[in-house]
């Protein structure tokens, strides 16, 4: 048997889940092509909300994937990131930003001696 006939063999007992997993994840690996993108437009990193809107949504769908598998590990690791995901688009649209722009650091308050 050659490789495309066993590839076809072994994908073809694959169920709705395993397809449901593999547009999750690649939902989610389009945001790094978003990311570059306006990285290259921009000729400096920036984070567009396209990337924040893809890890949402990606990371939704990657999370129900592991609840329907009850896989625990993925839940954890995708419950977390779900709720960084809404906390930058928050910012985003809120238009508060924790540091100011261009800031790598939080500017330091003057204290009183």
């Amino acid at each position: 048997m050659n490789g495309i006939a066993w590839m076809w063999t072994y994908v073809r007992g694959w169920d709705f889940w395993v397809w449901f997993g593999l547009f999750a994840q690649f939902t989610f690996f389009l945001r790094f092509f978003v990311q570059w993108i306006a990285t290259e437009r921009a000729r400096k990193v920036v984070i567009p909300a396209a990337f924040w809107w893809l890890s949402l949504v990606g990371g939704a769908l990657i999370l129900l994937y592991s609840m329907v598998r009850r896989d625990p590990v993925f839940i954890a690791g995708n419950s977390l990131g779900f709720l960084i995901y809404l906390r930058n688009l928050w910012f985003h649209y809120r238009g508060h930003h924790a540091l100011p722009r261009g800031s790598l650091t939080a500017p330091q308050e003057e204290v009183a001696e």
